[in-house]
Protein backbone atom coordinates (compact mmCIF):
# COMPACT_ATOMS: atom_id res chain seq x y z
CA UNK A 1 0.00 0.00 0.00
CA UNK A 2 1.86 3.49 -1.16
CA UNK A 3 0.49 6.66 -0.96
CA UNK A 4 2.08 9.31 -3.32
CA UNK A 5 1.47 12.01 -0.02
CA UNK A 6 1.71 10.39 3.70
CA UNK A 7 -1.59 10.73 5.00
CA UNK A 8 -2.05 12.18 8.57
CA UNK A 9 -3.07 10.05 11.42
CA UNK A 10 -6.54 11.38 11.40
CA UNK A 11 -6.69 10.61 7.72
CA UNK A 12 -5.79 7.48 8.84
CA UNK A 13 -8.13 6.89 11.23
CA UNK A 14 -11.03 7.97 8.97
CA UNK A 15 -9.75 5.43 6.29
CA UNK A 16 -9.55 2.55 8.83
CA UNK A 17 -13.69 3.25 10.00
CA UNK A 18 -14.54 3.79 6.83
CA UNK A 19 -12.64 -0.05 6.35
CA UNK A 20 -14.48 -1.57 9.24
CA UNK A 21 -17.95 -0.45 8.17
CA UNK A 22 -17.82 -1.49 5.10
CA UNK A 23 -16.52 -5.21 6.34
CA UNK A 24 -13.17 -4.46 4.62
CA UNK A 25 -11.30 -5.49 8.30
CA UNK A 26 -8.18 -7.35 6.67
CA UNK A 27 -7.44 -3.90 4.72
CA UNK A 28 -8.23 -1.98 8.03
CA UNK A 29 -5.17 -4.48 9.49
CA UNK A 30 -2.92 -3.34 6.74
CA UNK A 31 -2.97 0.39 7.20
CA UNK A 32 -2.60 0.07 10.41
CA UNK A 33 1.07 -1.98 9.36
CA UNK A 34 1.16 1.37 7.07
CA UNK A 35 0.31 3.53 9.30
CA UNK A 36 3.46 2.15 11.68
CA UNK A 37 5.81 1.85 8.43
CA UNK A 38 5.18 5.72 8.48
CA UNK A 39 6.35 6.05 11.89
CA UNK A 40 3.24 6.95 13.15
CA UNK A 41 2.05 6.30 16.45
CA UNK A 42 -1.32 5.44 17.48
CA UNK A 43 -3.35 4.20 20.23
CA UNK A 44 -5.53 1.36 21.50
CA UNK A 45 -8.92 3.46 20.59
CA UNK A 46 -7.99 1.94 16.35
CA UNK A 47 -7.70 -1.37 17.43
CA UNK A 48 -10.83 -1.54 19.51
CA UNK A 49 -12.45 -0.36 16.46
CA UNK A 50 -11.24 -3.06 14.11
CA UNK A 51 -12.01 -5.79 17.13
CA UNK A 52 -15.81 -4.96 17.14
CA UNK A 53 -16.07 -5.13 13.49
CA UNK A 54 -14.63 -8.79 13.93
CA UNK A 55 -17.41 -9.47 16.02
CA UNK A 56 -20.08 -7.64 13.88
CA UNK A 57 -18.63 -9.59 10.65
CA UNK A 58 -17.86 -13.26 12.70
CA UNK A 59 -14.14 -13.16 11.26
CA UNK A 60 -12.89 -14.36 14.26
CA UNK A 61 -9.50 -15.40 12.89
CA UNK A 62 -7.90 -12.39 12.75
CA UNK A 63 -7.47 -11.89 16.64
CA UNK A 64 -4.48 -13.22 16.69
CA UNK A 65 -3.16 -11.01 14.21
CA UNK A 66 -3.94 -8.00 15.91
CA UNK A 67 -2.68 -9.23 19.23
CA UNK A 68 0.54 -9.61 17.49
CA UNK A 69 0.30 -5.93 16.45
CA UNK A 70 -0.36 -5.16 20.27
CA UNK A 71 2.79 -6.84 21.25
CA UNK A 72 5.08 -5.78 18.47
CA UNK A 73 4.25 -2.20 18.91
CA UNK A 74 4.28 -2.33 23.18
CA UNK A 75 1.06 -0.74 22.81
CA UNK A 76 -1.05 -0.44 26.14
CA UNK A 77 -4.40 -2.67 25.81
CA UNK A 78 -7.14 -1.77 28.27
CA UNK A 79 -10.11 -4.02 29.69
CA UNK A 80 -12.19 -3.85 26.75
CA UNK A 81 -9.67 -4.80 24.20
CA UNK A 82 -9.25 -7.98 26.34
CA UNK A 83 -12.81 -8.69 26.37
CA UNK A 84 -13.09 -8.95 22.74
CA UNK A 85 -10.11 -10.34 21.73
CA UNK A 86 -11.01 -13.64 24.32
CA UNK A 87 -14.65 -13.30 22.87
CA UNK A 88 -13.21 -14.30 19.99
CA UNK A 89 -10.57 -16.36 20.94
CA UNK A 90 -13.95 -18.17 22.48
CA UNK A 91 -15.91 -18.35 19.26
CA UNK A 92 -13.11 -20.13 17.69
CA UNK A 93 -13.25 -22.57 20.04
CA UNK A 94 -9.50 -21.52 21.37
CA UNK A 95 -9.79 -21.64 24.97
CA UNK A 96 -6.37 -22.49 25.47
CA UNK A 97 -5.60 -19.43 23.39
CA UNK A 98 -8.38 -16.98 25.41
CA UNK A 99 -6.84 -18.42 29.05
CA UNK A 100 -3.49 -17.20 28.19
CA UNK A 101 -5.05 -13.68 27.15
CA UNK A 102 -6.21 -13.70 30.53
CA UNK A 103 -2.93 -14.27 31.82
CA UNK A 104 -1.55 -11.81 29.82
CA UNK A 105 -3.57 -9.11 31.04
CA UNK A 106 -1.99 -9.31 34.54
CA UNK A 107 1.27 -9.04 32.62
CA UNK A 108 0.67 -5.79 31.07
CA UNK A 109 -1.13 -4.11 34.38
CA UNK A 110 -4.87 -4.44 32.82
CA UNK A 111 -7.05 -5.79 36.15
CA UNK A 112 -9.20 -8.45 34.57
CA UNK A 113 -12.92 -7.75 34.71
CA UNK A 114 -15.82 -10.08 35.07
CA UNK A 115 -16.80 -9.72 31.02
CA UNK A 116 -13.02 -11.41 30.38
CA UNK A 117 -14.17 -14.59 32.68
CA UNK A 118 -17.95 -14.36 31.07
CA UNK A 119 -16.44 -14.59 27.86
CA UNK A 120 -14.83 -18.10 28.26
CA UNK A 121 -17.54 -19.41 30.90
CA UNK A 122 -20.22 -19.12 28.31
CA UNK A 123 -18.57 -20.43 25.63
CA UNK A 124 -17.88 -23.66 27.47
CA UNK A 125 -21.39 -23.30 28.61
CA UNK A 126 -22.59 -23.77 25.18
CA UNK A 127 -20.41 -26.56 24.22
CA UNK A 128 -22.25 -28.14 27.36
CA UNK A 129 -18.58 -28.03 29.26
CA UNK A 130 -20.78 -27.24 32.34
CA UNK A 131 -17.80 -28.65 34.95
CA UNK A 132 -15.03 -26.83 32.74
CA UNK A 133 -17.54 -23.26 32.56
CA UNK A 134 -17.85 -23.87 36.64
CA UNK A 135 -13.89 -23.61 37.16
CA UNK A 136 -13.88 -20.50 35.17
CA UNK A 137 -16.27 -19.00 38.35
CA UNK A 138 -13.95 -20.57 40.49
CA UNK A 139 -11.11 -18.78 38.85
CA UNK A 140 -13.17 -15.77 39.49
CA UNK A 141 -13.15 -16.05 43.11
CA UNK A 142 -9.12 -16.90 43.18
CA UNK A 143 -8.76 -13.77 41.80
CA UNK A 144 -11.19 -11.56 42.93
CA UNK A 145 -12.74 -10.33 40.53
CA UNK A 146 -16.40 -10.39 41.63
CA UNK A 147 -19.29 -11.91 39.30
CA UNK A 148 -21.68 -9.71 37.73
CA UNK A 149 -25.20 -9.96 36.35
CA UNK A 150 -23.92 -11.55 33.11
CA UNK A 151 -22.18 -13.79 34.96
CA UNK A 152 -25.67 -15.05 36.51
CA UNK A 153 -27.37 -14.52 33.46
CA UNK A 154 -24.81 -17.34 32.45
CA UNK A 155 -25.12 -19.72 35.81
CA UNK A 156 -28.75 -19.50 35.70
CA UNK A 157 -30.19 -19.51 31.64
CA UNK A 158 -27.23 -23.06 31.06
CA UNK A 159 -28.47 -25.09 34.23
CA UNK A 160 -31.01 -27.73 33.83
CA UNK A 161 -31.73 -28.81 37.80
CA UNK A 162 -34.42 -26.61 39.56
CA UNK A 163 -32.12 -26.81 42.48
CA UNK A 164 -29.19 -24.91 40.41
CA UNK A 165 -31.59 -22.39 39.01
CA UNK A 166 -32.63 -21.74 42.62
CA UNK A 167 -28.72 -21.62 44.54
CA UNK A 168 -27.52 -18.97 41.77
CA UNK A 169 -30.38 -16.54 41.92
CA UNK A 170 -30.49 -16.64 45.82
CA UNK A 171 -26.65 -16.01 45.50
CA UNK A 172 -27.51 -13.05 42.91
CA UNK A 173 -30.04 -11.43 45.16
CA UNK A 174 -27.69 -11.88 47.98
CA UNK A 175 -24.70 -9.78 46.30
CA UNK A 176 -27.08 -6.98 45.86
CA UNK A 177 -26.70 -7.00 42.11
CA UNK A 178 -29.81 -5.64 40.59
CA UNK A 179 -31.74 -8.21 38.55
CA UNK A 180 -31.79 -7.52 34.92
CA UNK A 181 -34.14 -8.13 31.83
CA UNK A 182 -31.57 -10.68 30.79
CA UNK A 183 -31.80 -12.30 34.50
CA UNK A 184 -35.42 -12.67 34.23
CA UNK A 185 -35.03 -13.94 30.67
CA UNK A 186 -32.20 -16.83 31.73
CA UNK A 187 -34.79 -17.38 34.51
CA UNK A 188 -37.51 -17.86 31.95
CA UNK A 189 -35.33 -20.41 29.96
CA UNK A 190 -33.89 -22.83 32.51
CA UNK A 191 -37.26 -23.15 34.08
CA UNK A 192 -38.89 -24.16 30.33
CA UNK A 193 -35.96 -25.98 29.96
CA UNK A 194 -36.23 -28.10 33.14
CA UNK A 195 -39.83 -28.84 32.37
CA UNK A 196 -40.72 -26.36 35.39
CA UNK A 197 -43.72 -24.20 32.66
CA UNK A 198 -45.42 -23.17 35.56
CA UNK A 199 -42.68 -21.38 37.29
CA UNK A 200 -41.44 -19.65 33.78
CA UNK A 201 -44.52 -18.22 33.46
CA UNK A 202 -44.41 -16.66 37.02
CA UNK A 203 -41.02 -15.21 36.25
CA UNK A 204 -43.68 -12.80 34.36
CA UNK A 205 -44.73 -12.00 37.50
CA UNK A 206 -41.80 -10.71 39.19
CA UNK A 207 -42.50 -6.82 41.04
CA UNK A 208 -39.11 -6.07 39.88
CA UNK A 209 -39.83 -6.46 36.09
CA UNK A 210 -40.11 -2.86 34.01
CA UNK A 211 -43.29 -2.32 31.65
CA UNK A 212 -40.38 -1.44 28.97
CA UNK A 213 -39.34 -4.97 29.39
CA UNK A 214 -42.17 -6.89 30.06
CA UNK A 215 -43.37 -7.61 25.97
CA UNK A 216 -39.68 -8.71 25.53
CA UNK A 217 -40.00 -11.00 28.72
CA UNK A 218 -43.24 -12.11 27.17
CA UNK A 219 -41.62 -12.98 23.54
CA UNK A 220 -38.76 -14.63 25.60
CA UNK A 221 -41.77 -16.71 27.63
CA UNK A 222 -43.48 -17.50 23.96
CA UNK A 223 -40.11 -18.86 22.66
CA UNK A 224 -38.91 -21.17 25.47
CA UNK A 225 -42.31 -22.76 25.51
CA UNK A 226 -42.55 -22.98 21.73
CA UNK A 227 -38.73 -24.57 21.62
CA UNK A 228 -40.01 -27.21 24.77
CA UNK A 229 -42.95 -28.93 22.96
CA UNK A 230 -45.52 -26.62 24.93
CA UNK A 231 -46.97 -25.29 21.59
CA UNK A 232 -50.43 -25.07 23.31
CA UNK A 233 -48.88 -22.89 26.46
CA UNK A 234 -46.56 -20.84 23.54
CA UNK A 235 -49.78 -20.01 21.06
CA UNK A 236 -52.24 -18.94 24.46
CA UNK A 237 -48.99 -16.51 25.44
CA UNK A 238 -48.94 -15.52 22.28
CA UNK A 239 -52.43 -14.01 21.93
CA UNK A 240 -52.14 -12.41 25.36
CA UNK A 241 -49.65 -10.07 23.70
CA UNK A 242 -51.82 -9.53 20.80
CA UNK A 243 -54.85 -9.01 23.10
CA UNK A 244 -52.63 -6.36 25.60
CA UNK A 245 -51.59 -4.14 22.01
CA UNK A 246 -47.79 -5.85 22.22
CA UNK A 247 -46.21 -7.31 19.62
CA UNK A 248 -44.02 -10.61 19.53
CA UNK A 249 -40.13 -9.77 19.56
CA UNK A 250 -39.10 -10.50 15.98
CA UNK A 251 -36.74 -13.69 17.44
CA UNK A 252 -39.54 -15.22 19.59
CA UNK A 253 -41.69 -14.95 15.63
CA UNK A 254 -38.57 -16.96 14.10
CA UNK A 255 -38.83 -19.26 17.14
CA UNK A 256 -42.36 -19.67 17.15
CA UNK A 257 -42.14 -20.14 13.00
CA UNK A 258 -39.86 -22.88 13.37
CA UNK A 259 -42.37 -24.80 16.00
CA UNK A 260 -44.62 -24.90 13.59
CA UNK A 261 -45.10 -28.54 11.66
CA UNK A 262 -48.80 -29.00 11.00
CA UNK A 263 -50.63 -29.00 7.97
CA UNK A 264 -53.20 -26.35 9.27
CA UNK A 265 -50.16 -24.20 10.69
CA UNK A 266 -49.73 -22.42 7.25
CA UNK A 267 -52.53 -19.32 7.89
CA UNK A 268 -50.49 -18.59 11.30
CA UNK A 269 -47.45 -18.78 9.72
CA UNK A 270 -48.42 -16.26 7.18
CA UNK A 271 -49.90 -13.85 10.07
CA UNK A 272 -46.25 -14.14 11.94
CA UNK A 273 -44.54 -13.60 8.45
CA UNK A 274 -46.62 -9.92 8.34
CA UNK A 275 -45.65 -8.99 12.12
CA UNK A 276 -41.69 -9.31 10.58
CA UNK A 277 -41.15 -5.36 9.83
CA UNK A 278 -37.13 -5.68 9.47
CA UNK A 279 -36.41 -7.01 6.30
CA UNK A 280 -33.20 -9.03 7.55
CA UNK A 281 -35.92 -10.77 9.75
CA UNK A 282 -38.67 -10.68 6.98
CA UNK A 283 -36.56 -12.55 4.52
CA UNK A 284 -35.30 -15.33 7.81
CA UNK A 285 -38.64 -15.58 8.65
CA UNK A 286 -39.94 -15.84 4.64
CA UNK A 287 -37.80 -18.49 4.05
CA UNK A 288 -38.79 -20.55 6.52
CA UNK A 289 -42.52 -20.40 5.18
CA UNK A 290 -41.14 -21.21 2.24
CA UNK A 291 -39.36 -24.22 3.55
CA UNK A 292 -42.38 -25.27 4.72
CA UNK A 293 -45.06 -24.65 2.05
CA UNK A 294 -42.08 -26.88 -0.16
CA UNK A 295 -42.18 -29.64 2.75
CA UNK A 296 -45.98 -29.51 2.64
CA UNK A 297 -46.80 -29.33 -0.63
CA UNK A 298 -48.29 -25.80 -0.80
CA UNK A 299 -46.90 -24.64 -4.27
CA UNK A 300 -49.06 -21.71 -4.50
CA UNK A 301 -47.78 -19.96 -1.29
CA UNK A 302 -44.78 -21.48 -2.15
CA UNK A 303 -44.57 -19.12 -5.30
CA UNK A 304 -46.34 -16.45 -4.38
CA UNK A 305 -43.81 -16.14 -1.16
CA UNK A 306 -40.85 -16.46 -4.16
CA UNK A 307 -42.02 -13.54 -5.80
CA UNK A 308 -42.10 -11.22 -2.93
CA UNK A 309 -38.74 -12.46 -2.39
CA UNK A 310 -37.14 -11.99 -5.72
CA UNK A 311 -38.75 -8.20 -5.47
CA UNK A 312 -36.90 -7.75 -2.60
CA UNK A 313 -33.69 -8.20 -3.92
CA UNK A 314 -34.34 -6.91 -7.45
CA UNK A 315 -31.10 -5.00 -6.90
CA UNK A 316 -29.33 -8.24 -5.82
CA UNK A 317 -30.11 -11.25 -8.25
CA UNK A 318 -27.15 -13.60 -6.99
CA UNK A 319 -28.31 -13.25 -3.33
CA UNK A 320 -32.39 -14.23 -5.08
CA UNK A 321 -30.47 -17.01 -7.01
CA UNK A 322 -29.19 -18.75 -3.54
CA UNK A 323 -32.06 -18.29 -1.63
CA UNK A 324 -34.42 -19.97 -4.50
CA UNK A 325 -31.56 -22.54 -5.33
CA UNK A 326 -31.76 -23.54 -0.94
CA UNK A 327 -35.45 -23.78 -2.12
CA UNK A 328 -34.94 -26.80 -4.29
CA UNK A 329 -32.48 -28.03 -2.15
CA UNK A 330 -35.17 -28.60 0.25
CA UNK A 331 -37.22 -31.01 -2.52
CA UNK A 332 -33.77 -33.00 -2.83
CA UNK A 333 -33.31 -33.79 0.96
CA UNK A 334 -36.91 -34.67 0.97
CA UNK A 335 -37.50 -38.29 2.04
CA UNK A 336 -39.03 -39.75 -0.17
CA UNK A 337 -38.38 -37.38 -2.92
CA UNK A 338 -41.25 -35.41 -4.26
CA UNK A 339 -40.10 -35.27 -7.72
CA UNK A 340 -43.31 -33.57 -9.49
CA UNK A 341 -44.10 -31.20 -6.87
CA UNK A 342 -40.32 -30.05 -7.48
CA UNK A 343 -41.06 -29.77 -11.54
CA UNK A 344 -43.89 -27.99 -10.92
CA UNK A 345 -42.40 -25.48 -8.77
CA UNK A 346 -39.58 -25.10 -11.29
CA UNK A 347 -42.58 -24.56 -14.42
CA UNK A 348 -44.14 -21.95 -12.03
CA UNK A 349 -41.59 -19.80 -11.10
CA UNK A 350 -40.50 -19.77 -15.25
CA UNK A 351 -44.09 -18.87 -16.00
CA UNK A 352 -44.93 -16.93 -13.17
CA UNK A 353 -42.13 -14.86 -12.70
CA UNK A 354 -40.14 -14.99 -14.99
CA UNK A 355 -36.58 -16.65 -13.86
CA UNK A 356 -34.39 -19.45 -15.59
CA UNK A 357 -33.52 -21.70 -13.14
CA UNK A 358 -29.58 -21.99 -11.93
CA UNK A 359 -27.46 -24.57 -13.06
CA UNK A 360 -27.70 -26.06 -9.46
CA UNK A 361 -31.42 -25.72 -9.13
CA UNK A 362 -31.71 -28.52 -12.12
CA UNK A 363 -28.71 -30.63 -10.18
CA UNK A 364 -31.30 -30.66 -7.00
CA UNK A 365 -34.22 -31.40 -9.40
CA UNK A 366 -31.77 -34.09 -11.00
CA UNK A 367 -30.75 -35.42 -7.94
CA UNK A 368 -34.46 -35.84 -6.79
CA UNK A 369 -34.95 -37.92 -9.85
CA UNK A 370 -32.09 -40.25 -9.39
CA UNK A 371 -33.44 -41.09 -5.29
CA UNK A 372 -37.07 -41.94 -7.00
CA UNK A 373 -35.87 -43.15 -10.50
CA UNK A 374 -38.00 -40.79 -12.02
CA UNK A 375 -37.11 -41.64 -15.48
CA UNK A 376 -39.63 -39.48 -17.92
CA UNK A 377 -38.84 -36.29 -15.46
CA UNK A 378 -35.12 -36.74 -15.71
CA UNK A 379 -35.38 -36.61 -19.37
CA UNK A 380 -37.41 -33.31 -19.02
CA UNK A 381 -34.78 -31.93 -16.46
CA UNK A 382 -32.01 -32.95 -19.27
CA UNK A 383 -33.51 -30.64 -21.60
CA UNK A 384 -34.01 -27.89 -19.00
CA UNK A 385 -30.29 -27.80 -18.79
CA UNK A 386 -30.01 -26.72 -22.65
CA UNK A 387 -32.81 -24.45 -22.54
CA UNK A 388 -31.84 -22.17 -19.56
CA UNK A 389 -28.25 -21.75 -21.56
CA UNK A 390 -25.93 -23.48 -18.66
CA UNK A 391 -23.22 -25.58 -20.52
CA UNK A 392 -23.14 -29.37 -19.40
CA UNK A 393 -20.28 -30.49 -17.27
CA UNK A 394 -19.03 -33.50 -15.62
CA UNK A 395 -20.92 -33.70 -12.90
CA UNK A 396 -23.91 -33.06 -14.70
CA UNK A 397 -23.54 -35.93 -16.77
CA UNK A 398 -22.99 -37.85 -13.34
CA UNK A 399 -26.30 -37.13 -12.41
CA UNK A 400 -28.33 -38.07 -15.56
CA UNK A 401 -26.30 -41.17 -15.91
CA UNK A 402 -27.17 -41.97 -12.50
CA UNK A 403 -30.93 -41.11 -13.18
CA UNK A 404 -30.91 -43.64 -16.10
CA UNK A 405 -29.04 -46.30 -14.72
CA UNK A 406 -31.42 -46.10 -10.99
CA UNK A 407 -34.27 -46.55 -14.21
CA UNK A 408 -32.42 -49.46 -15.79
CA UNK A 409 -32.35 -47.37 -19.14
CA UNK A 410 -29.26 -49.04 -20.68
CA UNK A 411 -29.73 -47.67 -24.08
CA UNK A 412 -30.01 -44.12 -23.56
CA UNK A 413 -26.81 -44.59 -21.13
CA UNK A 414 -24.99 -45.75 -24.13
CA UNK A 415 -26.02 -42.77 -26.25
CA UNK A 416 -25.22 -39.94 -23.17
CA UNK A 417 -21.81 -41.68 -23.17
CA UNK A 418 -21.29 -41.17 -26.82
CA UNK A 419 -22.28 -37.61 -26.82
CA UNK A 420 -19.86 -36.71 -23.92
Amino acid sequence: MKFEITPSLESYKELIKFCCSSRKVQLALDIVNQISQDGLSFSIDILNCILHALEENHECNLVRRIYSVICCHNLKPNAETFRRMITLSVKMKDFGGAYAMLSDSRKMNVKPVAGMYNAIMAGYFREKKISAGLRVLKQMELDSVKPGPQTYSYLIGYRDREEDIIKYYEELKCSGITVTKHIFMSLINAYAACGQFEKAKQVLLDEGISVKSLNELRSALVSSLASNGQMADALDTYEEIKQSGGDLEPRAVLSLMECLHSERDLSLMLQLLEELNDQGYWIEGCCRVISFCIRKKHLITAVHLLKQLKDKFCDDELAAEVLFDEAFAIIAEEEPADVQFGVDLLKAIKSDLGISPSRKCLDFIMNACVKAKDLQNSLLIWKEYEIAGPPYNIFSFLRMYGALLSCRSTGTCTRLLLIR
